[in-house]
């Protein structure tokens, strides 16, 4: 199947997923702040497919290629599985708090949320544009080089900082204190994520310790 129809394909499912886990659980679909998120992720998201489409369908290719099935080490595996079964928590977790009242979090967190996704996405479009060969698996490729420059002179792994500023807001996006919870799960699997992508890396991509010693920090600059 080209390229072009399976970017839509998955777009497509992955649009019905979302819709599902976010207004069975909230009980209806007047939940405004649920529609909200769908829109800035759905645009942000598509903004990301057709700039790499346009400009370099090759990491488009490698971006449309992700989950734990996708992954070739086993412990990667594991992971993306627990990061996906926890982002699927916090739209439940944060649909049903709407439902139930339990955090009642006012206008101006919900636009906060909406903010944090946007400028997590947007982070990730600006790391695809500084490093081609980022993908959503785990491997080094024929060709590849250090990139130093750029958001990677600040962190080692921007993409997954792109990540986690996802992940905080998405709960936040859905008027949910609650769904902050994941980060308990997500920030102990985005850290043993990074820790097995660098011993690889650090065994097969040429450069890479002289990189380390260089950009000191993995994902947040002046902490860790």
């Amino acid at each position: 199947m080209p390229l072009f129809l399976r970017t839509l394909r998955s777009a497509a499912i992955g649009l019905v997923i979302l819709g599902l886990l976010l207004f069975v659980p909230a009980g209806t679909l007047a939940y405004w702040p649920g529609w909200a998120f769908i829109v800035v992720f759905t645009v942000m998201t598509n903004a990301i497919g057709l700039y790499l489409a346009i400009k370099d369908p090759a990491a488009l290719e490698r971006r449309v290629k992700f989950g734990a099935t996708q992954e070739t080490r086993p412990i990667q595996r594991l992971l993306i599985a627990l990061a996906t079964l926890s982002l699927a928590a916090t739209l439940v977790v944060s649909a049903l708090d709407w439902r139930l009242g339990w955090s009642a979090a006012p206008l101006w967190v919900v636009v906060l949320g909406d903010a944090l996704v946007a400028g997590g996405l947007y982070l990730t479009l600006v790391v695809l544009q500084q490093n081609s060969f980022a993908a959503s698996t785990i491997e080094t490729m024929a060709g590849q080089k250090v990139i130093s420059t750029g958001l990677y002179g600040l962190v080692r792994h921007p993409m997954y900082l792109g990540a986690l500023i996802m992940t905080v807001g998405m709960p936040l996006a859905l008027g949910s204190y609650w769904g902050l919870l994941v980060l308990v799960v997500v920030v102990p699997v985005l850290m043993l994520r990074i820790g097995d992508e660098e011993t690889m890396l650090l065994g097969e991509l040429r450069g890479y310790a002289d990189y380390r010693q260089k950009v000191r920090f993995r994902l947040i600059p002046g902490l860790w």
